[in-house]
């Protein structure tokens, strides 16, 4: 789209005015140790990454995103308060986007603050409405906090929510699953056959594969104790459906999810949270009467965000990928925080710019 020494002198432009506004400047390395990565998101990501291998360093992946790194970074040693900011490349398989670039430049800025994270939140997006205004983008928001609350809260058994908190990145997935467990789907052909066997081992013949019997006994008594269990009721079904169905205003969607919360308690603390947010970015000048809310924004991004989650978009470019993203990730900073048996978490949440749309994106808007 655009040649690199042109990207990386608008990169840098963006860096600079993330280090005026406060931001240590980092770098991570573009070789990354593949373990860290499928700890974090299981076999999944090598479909979307670069793996490779080297007889010193291991596997390795080419760095698919700075968050990681950068989080690993400030969790072994950095000072709290934290800001930072960082340019580079990174890679991404697009095998169902083959028309995208598989390399492209990230400009991001981060903050670590234990103290004010919902303030953190609006800081975060404020600079980058700010950095983006040029473009007039349309911004879209939502909170992965709502729907991760609401799936905790449910009704049902401890196996059945931790399958739907799995799987909640995945929406194909997590409807499969959802409607199995309420009752409305048949169990996948031949496990109905298999629970009902008295014992399911006495005909399996010879033992072959990596699972113990052991481990296959526990699986088939967990599949027995789901089906045993009672259906997800038909009104919670239709309230998440009713919460991920959401795209309103920021300032309109609080009284439907204050409605929403009065027959699901558990997410009303997350309510309470995005009414917050929307005055800490009233007072950074967001308009949050017309800042949009999607109930389901964020499900199909990258698996770390637990919180508020937003992206950038060019509504006359359809065909282009979001110019900027970001969320919180307090989960992946305990996570990575106690790799080495610290324990040690904190409040995060950052967001990214690609300086190769903003530099075709401006120069559109300049025709």
């Amino acid at each position: 789209m655009t040649d690199k020494a042109r990207v990386r002198s608008e990169a840098t432009r963006l860096l600079r005015f993330f280090e005026d506004h406060g931001a240590s400047v980092v770098e991570a390395d573009i070789l990354q140790p593949a373990e860290t990565l499928l700890d974090l998101y299981g076999e999944d990501i090598r479909a979307r990454a670069f793996v490779t291998h080297d007889p010193d360093f291991g596997e390795a992946m080419l760095r698919p995103d700075f968050t990681v790194p950068v989080v690993q970074m400030h969790m072994a040693g950095g000072a709290e308060p934290a800001r930072y900011a960082y340019m580079g490349e990174v890679f991404r398989a697009q095998a169902e986007t083959a028309h995208r670039s598989s390399e492209y430049f990230q400009v991001g800025y981060e903050v670590f603050d234990r103290a004010a994270p919902i303030e953190a939140d609006a800081e975060v997006f404020a600079l980058l409405l700010d950095v983006l205004a040029p473009l007039n983008l349309r911004a879209a928001t939502g909170d992965m906090g709502l729907l991760l609350a609401a799936v905790r809260g449910l009704r049902t058994t401890d196996r059945r929510k931790a399958a739907l908190l799995r799987h909640i990145w995945r929406p194909r997935r997590f409807r499969a699953l959802l409607d199995r467990f309420a009752g409305r789907a048949p169990l996948p052909e031949g496990r109905e056959a298999l629970l009902n066997m008295a014992d399911p081992m006495a005909a399996g013949g010879t033992h072959i594969g990596l699972r113990a019997r052991a481990e296959i006994a526990e699986r088939v008594e967990a599949l027995r104790e789901d089906a045993a269990a009672n259906p997800i009721s038909a009104q919670e079904v239709d309230l998440l459906d009713d919460l991920f169905g959401l795209r309103e205003t920021t300032e309109n969607v609080l009284s439907h999810l204050r409605d929403i919360a009065v027959d699901m308690p558990a997410i009303a603390q997350a309510v309470d949270r995005l009414e917050i947010r929307a005055e800490a970015l009233a007072r950074r000048g967001v308009d949050v009467a017309t800042l949009d809310f999607e109930g389901s924004y964020g499900r199909t991004s990258m698996e770390y965000y637990d919180g508020f989650v937003f992206g950038f978009y060019a509504e006359n470019r359809p065909d282009l990928p979001p110019v900027a993203t970001g969320g919180r990730y307090d989960a992946l900073t305990r996570v990575l925080g106690n790799q080495n048996g610290e324990g040690r978490e904190i409040p995060a949440v950052g967001g990214v710019i690609r300086p190769e749309l903003t530099l075709h994106l401006m120069g559109e808007v300049m025709r």
